[in-house]
Parts: structure tokens; C-alpha cells; sequence
């Protein structure tokens, strides 16, 4: 069995040594011509065969269509994109090449240019607006890293983010900005031990200074939220690990990026996204609870919100229902990345959700919040490894859309029956009376209670009707 894995790792090595010494040209066309690395020049469009997609309605065969999302339509209130407020993940859209740690990369669009330079950074700009034009939504979200190259200095990486960031705002005009940006701290080999948590006060510093960079520019942009996802920042061992001076400075860190917000006026909402693993064998912000708690220990709770992934909830051992209602509870539910694993799976799949009862419950969770504004739906999703034609990348987006969609129109089936609240209500009706409303209140101390207690002797419990609130349920989907 060894041998036979050491063998694939070669081929894998080989493969890929293969691939980096080929020449830089693209590998596939699309009527259009690619430059070299020199120059971000690309005549005609990215998307040439892909029409602006339009809502069909559910009778549509047209897979470029939407069946269930219609932008404008009012339900419960709200139109329907301003419950969702959808924003495309620039990362996995593409800055995603199909590599796993077995295979090579499978994705070639035919603008890459096999270089990571400053003009295909500027040329993937322009391809990221024009896919949001054609998807019709008006919002993007970014790592820093992933839209412009890291230099060798400090300072040239932040002159190359600021070369794309003039770009980036030049396309988004007036009517497209970003959901959230943030700043990539997890990549880059100095990250090997932590950002904020790290042991070297000098990786501390160039977090700080990346942030720093990373809000300033997202502000530049008029993005509404600026996310942190701390991948590295947790333990592989708590043997060489002072797990409370890494919290400490985790905090200390994120009350400077308060601070910083405050001090440069942006307004947008800081977002921390939970995750219980991977890529450390435990990262601090575990799921929405643990990171409620941090947050109310360290006097953090009114600075920041949650963004909420799926597929790290149930990494967590939860369903994403369960963390986006901790959350709602909490008044810390700020954002969706909006996903899914495979139950076979226990690594982050990072799927397009397209179960139509989960993204009922998320729904139900979203509009029981009253929405989501300043935050939204990001796609941190991508195509599967093997789904390499330009239009997956529309076909996946809008199967994500109209999955959501689908779900709000769902709920809003289940609010206009009103059975699935009764049910609810009467479960807990044996509270809305008199003493119910003193010990709701904290009024009703335990020596009232025994007195109670002594005089209703044992109580008949009720069923709690699980299965009916699951006919309920899916009498909707």
C-alpha cells in the first residue's frame, strides 16, 4: 500500500513539474487572442457564447436561466434580491484550477496566461466584472491575495493591490461593490503558525500591516462587511502551544482592527467566520457558540458579527440551520457563505447548496432575522474537479441562486399557513400564563417554585409533535 502511494505521489509531482515547465500560453480559445504576461490586452469577451441571464421561470429547460430567482419579485415584503443580496467569492470563481492534493489542476480558461503577474491579475478583473454583469448581481467579495500578487516587499505587494484595486473600482462604477473583502492569512509560508496567534511577533506585525491594507482598500471599494477566517489560527499540538497567550493576542489583534475601522470611517460590519478545523487540528472561533463566547469574554460582542459557512457547520458536528439560529439568537448573524459538504465526505467540499430543504431552514433562519443587510450570500463554492466547461461556472451559480430562491419561497409558503408557528406556540403555552411570565421575567425564585411544584403534583407532559412539524415541513418543499 506504501509503495503504491509513494508511486501516485511521483506521478502527481511529475505531472505538475510537467505543467509549470510547459509554455505560459493559454491553452484554450475562445475567439480571442491571448496576450503575453506583459500586457493585460484581451480583444473581445471572456464569455462569448453566455447571454445575460435572465428568469425563465420553473418551466424553463434553458439551464442558462433562472427557474425561481426573479430579482424583482416581492415576497414577504422584500424583493427578492434584497433578501439575498448574492455576491460572487472571486477566490473559488476564479482563482480555482480543479487541483486536489492527488491531481494536477484541470481548469485552463482560456484567459489565464499561466502566470500569476500583474496584468493576468488585472485581465481576471476584468473577467470577474464581466461574469457578474452576465449573472446579473451586484456584488463581489475578495481576498487580497487573490486578486493581485504577493511581491517580495511589503510595500510592492501593497502597490499591486492598489494598481488592481483602481481597476476593480473603475469596472464596479456605481451600481456593483464588494459584499465583504479580506485579508489572505493563511496561504503565504510565514502564516505556518498563525496570523494573530502567531508565536513571531514579526508575522504579528505583518498581519496587522495586511489588514491594515486589506480594510483600507475594501473601504476604498464601498465594500459593506470585512471578514476574518482565522484557518490558522489554532494548534496542531497544545503541547508547544500557550493556548491563553494565543487567545489574548487574538483579541488584541481584532481590537486594533476595531480601532483601525473607526479611525479610516469605514462602516461596514466586521464579520468572523467559524470553523472547527483544517487547516489546524483546532482553530479558535469553533463554531458560532465558542466564538460568541470569545467575543462576550473579550468585550468584543458589539464590534463584531458572523459569518456563517454551511459546510463548516457541519464540520462542527452542527447543521447549518443550528449555527445560523445560534447566531440569529445571539444578534451575530451578519453573513452566509452560502454551501454545503458531502455527509461522505469529512473535509470542506465546498459545494454549490442544492438541497432544497436545507436551504429552506436557512431561510427560515434568514428571514426570522429580518434579513441579512449589510451582509449577504456569498458562493464559497466551487466547481467540482471535474466540471471544467466556461459555463459551469454559470450553471453552478445559478443553481445556487435558484436553490436559495427556492427555499425563501418555501418559507413564505410555511408563514401564510401559519401551522408550523401554531404548533410551536402551543408547545410552550404552559409559559404564557402567570407564573410562566415571573419566571420568564427572573421574578420566580426557586422556594415559589417548590410552593408550586408541591400544589400541581406531577404533571401530565404532552407530545411534542416532531413528526407532524416534519409533515409540516415538507408539505412545503
Amino acid at each position: 500500500m506504501k509503495a503504491t502511494f509513494f508511486l501516485l505521489l511521483c506521478l502527481v509531482l511529475v505531472s505538475l513539474s510537467a505543467i509549470a515547465a510547459s509554455p505560459k500560453t493559454c491553452p484554450a480559445d475562445l475567439a480571442a487572442e491571448c496576450k503575453d504576461g506583459d500586457s493585460d490586452g484581451w480583444e473581445g469577451e471572456f464569455f462569448p457564447g453566455i447571454p445575460k441571464i435572465k428568469y425563465e421561470g420553473p418551466s424553463s429547460k434553458n439551464p442558462l436561466s433562472f427557474k425561481w430567482y426573479n430579482a424583482e419579485e416581492e415576497i414577504l415584503g422584500k424583493k427578492m434580491k434584497d433578501w439575498m443580496r448574492f455576491s460572487v467569492a472571486f477566490w473559488h470563481t476564479f482563482r480555482g484550477t480543479g487541483a486536489d492534493p492527488f491531481g494536477a489542476p484541470t481548469k485552463y480558461w482560456a484567459w489565464e496566461d499561466g502566470t500569476d503577474s500583474l496584468a493576468m491579475a488585472k485581465r481576471r478583473m476584468r473577467v470577474n466584472f464581466e461574469f457578474i454583469n452576465k449573472l446579473g448581481v451586484d456584488r463581489w467579495c475578495f481576498h487580497d491575495r487573490d486578486i493581485a500578487p504577493d511581491g517580495k516587499t511589503l510595500a510592492e505587494s501593497n502597490a499591486n493591490l492598489d494598481e488592481v484595486v483602481a481597476l476593480a473600482r473603475e469596472l464596479q462604477g456605481t451600481k456593483i461593490q464588494p459584499l465583504w473583502g479580506t485579508a489572505q492569512l493563511f496561504m503565504h509560508p510565514r502564516y505556518m503558525h498563525g496570523a494573530a496567534t502567531s508565536s513571531e511577533v514579526g508575522v504579528y506585525a505583518y498581519a496587522a500591516a495586511q489588514v491594515k491594507k486589506a480594510m483600507e482598500v475594501t473601504h476604498y471599494l464601498g465594500g459593506e462587511n470585512f471578514v476574518f477566517w482565522g484557518g490558522r489560527e489554532g494548534y496542531q499540538s497544545l503541547l508547544n502551544t500557550d493556548m491563553k497567550r494565543e487567545l489574548e493576542h487574538l483579541a488584541t489583534f481584532l481590537k486594533a482592527a476595531v480601532d483601525w475601522k473607526k479611525k479610516i470611517g469605514f462602516n461596514g460590519t466586521l464579520l468572523i467566520e467559524p470553523k472547527p478545523q483544517e487547516p489546524t487540528k483546532h482553530q479558535y472561533d469553533w463554531d458560532a457558540a465558542t466564538t460568541a463566547g470569545f467575543l462576550q469574554k473579550y468585550g468584543l460582542s458589539g464590534e463584531f458579527k458572523l459569518n456563517i459557512e454551511c459546510n463548516h457547520g457541519t464540520l462542527s458536528g452542527h447543521s447549518c440551520h443550528h449555527e445560523l439560529e445560534t447566531a440569529r439568537i445571539n444578534g451575530l448573524l451578519g453573513n452566509i457563505d452560502a454551501n454545503t459538504g458531502d455527509p461522505q465526505i469529512g473535509w470542506d467540499t465546498d459545494q454549490f447548496l442544492t438541497d432544497i430543504g436545507e436551504a429552506t431552514l436557512v431561510m427560515l433562519s434568514v428571514v426570522r432575522n429580518g434579513g441579512l443587510a449589510p451582509g449577504g450570500f456569498n458562493f464559497d463554492a466551487k466547481l467540482r474537479r471535474e466540471s471544467t466547461d466556461v459555463e459551469d461556472l454559470f450553471i453552478a451559480h445559478i443553481s445556487g441562486m435558484d436553490t436559495l430562491a427556492r427555499g425563501l419561497r418555501n418559507v413564505a409558503k410555511l408563514i401564510e399557513d401559519g401551522s408550523l408557528a401554531e404548533l410551536v406556540r402551543k408547545r410552550y403555552q404552559s409559559f404564557d400564563t402567570e407564573i410562566g411570565a415571573l419566571i420568564e421575567a427572573g421574578k420566580a425564585d426557586f422556594e415559589m417554585l417548590e410552593r408550586k411544584a408541591m400544589e400541581w403534583g406531577e404533571q401530565s407532559v404532552p407530545s411534542a409533535k416532531q413528526e407532524l412539524a416534519e409533515m409540516i415541513f415538507q408539505s412545503a418543499l
